[in-house]
């Protein structure tokens, strides 16, 4: 999903938490730099890109170093002046022109001006040549066609589109804009395979020094495994009242800490500022707050959702069934999919996974968005009964043998493996009670942690996978979701085509309802009112759970444990700990 710039989690960016080695205690780190003032927050994992357009996977580095022309408040979700120091629509929705502000700089102190504007959507964002995301929430209508860009002045920029287009403003507005003089060689100049450079520019092996970006920070330097540390930008456009330079904070590190239960231990012994926390942490720590000089708040429910979800590609590579035919008819079965919905016990995970702390989550689009469908108007929700299931799955053609093993209808034993990523206490929690109620009712599941690497590859390369467990980040915008809806969408995991550059797949299928949904999302878009935008999306969520390719399960409360010497802090559920760190300041011990 693409929201705003501070939410960057695309995609696959979110379909997991991605898990790294840590590295050495951070106090060591803090030791060698007492005078500056700077924040130490845990990332369970590594980023997999300093390449903002080819990102798909979190944590990402780029809500620290990017800024959009506009950005979204992390409190409330309204949208304020980014880079943009004015914007204006024009009476039918087709045209927005924005105005730059005076002076703006690289963070490298070269001019940021109208032509990076230009150059970040002609060159990159629009270029068919680059597999990048974006193109899936800013294509407009049936013909997906693409916004016009062009130079009204040195500071003033119109975008375009055929017809109206409702998240025209969040997407075209929101987004990281990238520096022409550093990349537009990489555009133009091809590879040994006859791709642009830039495909390669900016991986993780890069020198972090010669990322350049626009936000409150830059990338000092980066150890695999360790830490990623930024340094203040000093030629960011954001001051305070008094006239001085923001961000206030010299410098953040991100220490990579794989385990939670070694980020609480840093955290407890002062190596950590910040740390989001899960239910079992948040009884342990809530106890120690006055003691150890540390805050927990509570943002609410997540943005987002995590699920379980079925390979349903019917389709095969060089004559290989990617999923073997006969899991293939279980899983394109809706009853197959509304059973196992039925089977999962979302009450006893709420109680014993998260200790009471979330609420179910039984649609694709965020609770706190307001083109959420909730169950009490209407939204189908699958409370847990073990009794249904079995009905369903016998109407369905399955059976049963004299132990309780469910069968199909040829005898085969109903049983299927489950990917997770590996390293994560509550995710394995997770895994270990689907296999348990998907017992209860006759199947088998193998779960299956493995590592991210792995995981990211079965599902967006391969796609030689059967079930797994993952997550998805939200939003306030529906939109943002389009290139995980679109049957032909960037990320489409539970039928996805092949990435651009991957062996084709033969004998792929899009059902009908899956067709429907993605219909729904360009007319969502393109309807400006909000009422009758409000209904289309409501559809799209009927039918998400009516078919279920993804079975949503519980939805955690965001909670962070933070210091008390850091000011100015809003943690929210929307913003996460850091959204406003440019304002953030350290007191005094």
């Amino acid at each position: 999903m693409f929201p705003l710039m501070r939410r960057w989690l695309v995609g696959l960016l979110t379909v997991v938490i991605a898990i790294a080695l840590s590295g050495c205690n951070p106090n060591d780190f803090k030791s060698q730099a007492a005078q500056v003032t700077q924040i130490v927050a845990r990332t369970p994992g590594d980023p997999q890109s300093f390449n903002y357009a080819l990102n798909q996977s979190s944590p990402s580095v780029f809500g620290f170093i990017y800024e959009g022309m506009i950005v979204e408040n992390g409190k409330n979700g309204e949208i304020e002046p980014g880079i943009a120091q004015s914007w204006e629509t024009s009476t039918d929705g087709k045209q927005i022109v924005f105005t730059l502000k005076p002076g703006l700089k690289w963070s490298d102190g070269e001019p940021l001006t109208v032509d990076d504007v230009l150059f970040t959507y002609n060159d990159i964002y629009l270029n068919e040549r680059i597999p990048t995301d974006f193109r899936d929430i800013i294509r407009v209508g049936e013909s997906g066609a693409l916004p016009k860009v062009r130079k009204i002045s040195d500071r003033q920029v119109e975008f375009s589109v055929p017809e109206p287009f409702a998240p025209f403003l969040r997407t075209v507005g929101g987004v990281a804009i990238l520096p022409k003089h550093s990349l537009q060689k990489s555009i133009t100049t091809n590879n040994s395979e006859g791709k642009p450079q830039f495909l390669s520019t900016w991986s993780t092996d890069a020198d972090p020094k010669t990322v350049i970006g626009n936000g409150p920070y830059m990338l000092e330097s980066y150890a695999t495994n360790q830490r990623v540390v930024f340094r203040r930008n000093p030629y960011y456009w954001r001051k305070d009242a008094q006239g001085n330079a923001l961000p206030y904070i010299e410098r953040l590190i991100w220490q990579v800490v794989e385990s939670p239960d070694t980020g609480l231990i840093q955290f407890r012994s002062g190596g950590l500022d910040i740390l989001e926390i899960g239910p079992a942490t948040f009884q342990l720590l809530k106890r120690e707050e006055k003691r150890g000089k540390f805050t927990i708040y509570d943002g609410g429910p997540d943005f987002g959702t995590n699920f379980i979800t079925f390979n349903l590609n019917k389709g095969n590579r060089k004559g290989k069934p990617l999923v073997t035919p006969i899991r293939s008819r279980w899983f394109n079965t809706v009853a197959f999919r509304q059973a196992v919905a039925y089977g999962l016990d979302r009450q006893a995970m709420l109680n014993n996974v998260y200790r009471g702390i979330g609420e179910f989550q039984d649609s694709p689009i965020s609770v706190q968005s307001p083109y959420y469908f909730s169950p009490k108007q209407g939204l189908k929700v699958y409370d847990y009964n073990p009794e249904k299931s079995k009905e369903l799955l016998l109407k369905a053609g399955f059976k049963y043998n004299n132990t309780g093993q469910l069968l199909d209808a040829e005898g085969n034993r109903v049983r299927f493996t489950m990917l997770s990523q590996a390293g994560n206490r509550t995710v394995d929690a997770i895994g270990s009670q689907v296999k348990r109620d998907m017992s209860k009712i006759g199947i088998q599941v193998d779960f299956n942690p493995v590592d991210f690497a792995v995981l990211i590859d079965r599902v967006t390369n391969s796609l030689e996978w059967e079930c797994y467990f993952g997550l998805i980040t939200g939003g306030i915008e529906p939109n943002s979701g389009a290139n995980v809806w679109l049957p032909d969408g960037g990320f489409h995991p539970f039928n996805q085509q092949p990435q651009p550059g991957q062996p084709p797949i033969e004998g792929r299928e899009v059902a009908p309802w899956e067709a429907a949904i993605g219909r729904l999302y360009i007319q969502g878009a393109k309807e400006i009112d909000e009422t009758k935008r409000k209904a289309i999306y409501a559809e799209t969520q009927r039918l998400a759970q009516e078919y279920l390719p993804f079975i949503h399960l519980v939805n955690p409360l965001a909670l962070a444990a933070m210091r008390d010497r850091l000011d100015n802090t809003k943690f929210t559920a929307l913003g996460g700990t850091l959204w406003n760190i440019y304002e953030m300041k350290v007191a005094e011990d």
